[in-house]
């Protein structure tokens, strides 16, 4: 199958070009131009800091001596935004102590005006063949917000994996971007054309996790008022991502292997198998290793699941990402909020980098949304961080929290599932239908708003079950 992306030419390598002096700008982007540069130029070291976000440039080429903020000052800045950005200094009037600073502050290189066409253009291609990130990578996965070499090697490899047929395993902890990755592998991939759905194997009971993924014919059990296709019949030329496969009951584990070995399914009361066609990629945050070892997951499944094992690091091992990373949170809040971006104060900036970041990149975008929303200042201070990170370990749940949510969202799921005959749903959950009221009052469901579902043969909606 044509992959349209395949086919769009990559994009010139985008060079910002800072100088207050408007006749060498307008100089030096003429020879850029030429060669096939994509150039931005500003007169200000302020408002060159302002559009590094929106601009991306693969390299800043900036004078030393400026009024408003000197190249120094630039180059401190551009580094809290990206710290392998490379950066090229000229001046026309400075000296060799000059040079040396600019050289221990991390430029990439200094030249002396007037600089000769050919000595630029030399400088410019070596800088950027030190951009460790490549084009094609930001096209596969563009995001997937990264500067880290260890992230980058994992789309290099992402990258070659998607468009082959194996299985692909993900490993990682909670909040790293399993299914983003998920999802990336499946749009470079030749099923991109076709549905990619996930499920949480670890929010659902067996039973419904058996209906979610295989089908269930109308009647083939007590509240089965309906057919149900399944996930695997509704992903069918597409991918399913299967994520904390680990939690998935022994008895599950077997029909995964079936479809795994034979591509049949057997929907719950059907006579005959069905030939689907679906790409697996499973994800957990256990040690699939351990867990087999300790016999609570089939090796032969595991072997099946893990021909292709990717692993995404914490935050924690790819912190070269949480300026960059910062910096996009911000973006997108402001789009959400329609308002300009504001920034953290340097304090600030250098506490989150500190920061090891358990729940890794998902707590980190939770506590940026918390301080835009609640931040008296264009200027984010280091204190309304710390606020915003306590509040958010202190969110984690309690046993009993989570075995409410729990408790809620099986209720609700039942409940759709016999479109609210209360009778059906008692004799599912296996309580007395007294005891299924009471639940219901507990956790204030009402039961009109399952009155109306429709005979339409798909998948059971779902918090767990995504669309995409």
């Amino acid at each position: 199958m044509f992959n349209k992306k395949s086919s769009e030419k990559t994009r010139s390598p985008r060079i910002l070009l800072v100088d207050d002096d408007s006749v060498i700008l307008t100089m030096i982007t003429a020879w850029l131009e030429e060669k096939g540069y994509e150039i931005k130029t500003e007169e200000s070291g302020s408002d060159a800091v302002r559009n590094l976000p929106t601009f991306q440039p693969d390299l800043v080429i900036t004078d030393l001596r400026m009024e408003d903020m000197d190249g120094i000052a630039l180059l401190n800045e551009i580094q809290k935004y990206n710290s392998i950005l490379p950066v090229i200094m000229l001046s026309g009037t400075a000296h060799i102590s000059d040079a040396v600073c600019a050289t221990h502050q991390g430029v990439f290189e200094f030249l002396t005006k007037p600089v000769e066409p050919d000595e630029l253009f030399r400088c410019v291609k070596s800088a950027l063949s030190f951009i460790r990130t490549s084009e094609i990578e930001t096209e596969f996965a563009p995001e997937i917000i990264h500067q880290s070499t260890i992230m980058a090697n994992l789309l290099k490899l992402a990258q070659r994996v998607a468009k082959t047929r194996s299985n692909v395993f993900i490993g990682g902890a909670t909040g790293t971007g399993k299914e983003l990755l998920a999802h990336a592998i499946h749009q470079n991939s030749n099923r991109s054309d076709e549905v990619f759905m996930a499920i949480n194997c670890g929010a659902l009971s067996e039973q419904l996790l058996e209906s979610e993924l295989f089908g269930h014919e109308k009647g083939a059990f007590t509240g089965a008022v309906r057919k149900n296709l399944g996930l695997f019949q509704a992903a069918n030329g597409g991918t399913l991502f299967l994520d904390e496969i680990g939690d998935m009951s022994p008895s599950l584990q077997v029909k995964l292997l079936r479809v795994l070995q034979d591509g049949k399914i057997k929907p719950v009361g059907a006579v005959h198998n069905i030939d689907v066609d679906v790409r697996i990629i499973s994800a957990t945050l256990q040690d699939l290793e351990i867990i087999v070892k300790r016999g609570e997951f089939r090796e032969d499944l595991y072997y099946r699941l893990n021909v292709i094992p990717l692993y995404i690091p914490t935050l924690a091992e790819r912190g070269e990402d949480i300026p960059l990373l910062i910096d996009h949170f911000l973006i997108e809040q402001a789009k959400k909020e329609n308002v300009e971006p504001i920034r953290f104060s340097t304090d600030a900036l250098e506490y989150m980098k500190s920061l090891p970041w358990p729940g890794n990149v998902r707590q980190l975008q939770n506590v940026i949304e918390h301080c835009c929303v609640l931040s008296p200042s264009p200027l984010i201070p280091a204190s309304l961080v710390k606020q915003a990170l306590s509040e958010s370990e202190n969110k984690f749940q309690t046993l009993a929290q989570a075995r409410q949510e729990f408790n809620r969202y099986y209720l609700n799921r039942v409940l759709r599932m016999v479109r609210g005959n209360i009778t059906d749903a008692a004799h599912i959950a296996g309580c007395e239908k007294d005891e299924f009221k009471l639940m219901l009052a507990e956790h204030k469901i009402n039961l009109l708003n399952f009155c109306q579902c429709t005979d339409k043969d798909t998948a059971p909606e779902g918090d767990s079950i995504f669309f995409h």
